[in-house]
C-alpha cells in the first residue's frame, strides 16, 4: 500500500509538532509581509492583525498544537518588529488565547457563528485592554480609530484565516471521541 508524502512526514515527525512547525512557518510568512514596504503612502486605512486571527483560529480549534510560550514568543518577536511597546500585546494575546483554551470543550459544539462572536469579544477585549493600560503608561498611541478599524478588520478577517486553516492546513476540531496518535481522548 503506497503512502502519501504528507502520511510520511506525519510519521515521521508526529502530528503535533508537525502542525508547530506549520504554524510557525505561517507566522514567518506573516511578519515578512508586514515588514514589507507595500503601501508607503500616509493615511492608509490599517489591515487586519492576521496573527492575532491565526492564533485565535487554532486556539478553538486544536489548543493543544499551541504551547503558550511558543505564543508569547511570536507576539513578542511581533512586538520587537513592529517597534511596539515590548511585552504588553503579547501578554494581552496570551491572555486572550488562554480564555479560549480554557473554553476548548464548549468551542467544540458551537456553531461557528457562535465561535466567530466569542473570538470577535475575545478581540474586543484584547484592544480595549492594550489601549487602557498604554493610556495608563501615557504611551502615545494611534488614533482610537485606526486602531478600531484594524481590530475590524481583524474581525471580518476570521472567516478567511478560519477557512485557510481548515482546507489550506488540514486543521479541524476534534470529533467527539477522537483520540490523537498516543490514544489519548480529544
Amino acid at each position: 500500500m503506497p503512502r502519501t508524502r504528507r502520511a510520511v512526514i506525519r510519521a515521521w515527525i508526529g502530528e503535533l509538532w508537525l502542525h508547530r512547525l506549520v504554524f510557525l512557518a505561517v507566522v514567518l510568512v506573516l511578519l515578512l509581509v508586514r515588514l514589507l514596504p507595500l503601501n508607503t503612502t500616509a493615511g492608509h486605512v490599517p489591515g487586519p492583525d492576521l496573527l492575532i486571527c491565526l492564533i485565535f483560529a487554532w486556539m478553538v480549534r486544536r489548543p493543544e498544537y499551541l504551547p503558550a510560550p511558543m505564543i508569547a514568543a511570536v507576539v513578542l518577536v511581533e512586538d520587537l518588529l513592529l517597534m511596539r511597546p515590548p511585552g504588553l500585546w503579547a501578554a494581552l494575546v496570551l491572555v486572550g488565547a488562554e480564555f479560549i483554551r480554557s473554553r476548548s470543550a464548549l468551542t467544540r459544539e458551537l456553531s461557528f457563528g457562535v465561535e466567530w462572536l466569542l473570538v470577535a469579544g475575545v478581540m474586543m477585549g484584547v484592544f480595549a485592554a492594550n489601549r487602557l493600560l498604554l493610556g495608563l503608561a501615557f504611551v502615545e498611541q494611534p488614533a482610537f480609530g485606526m486602531g478600531l478599524v484594524q481590530i475590524l478588520w481583524s474581525v471580518l478577517a476570521y472567516p478567511a484565516v478560519v477557512a485557510f486553516s481548515r482546507y489550506g492546513l488540514d486543521l479541524h476540531k476534534p470529533a467527539t471521541g477522537e483520540i490523537d496518535e498516543r490514544g489519548r481522548r480529544l
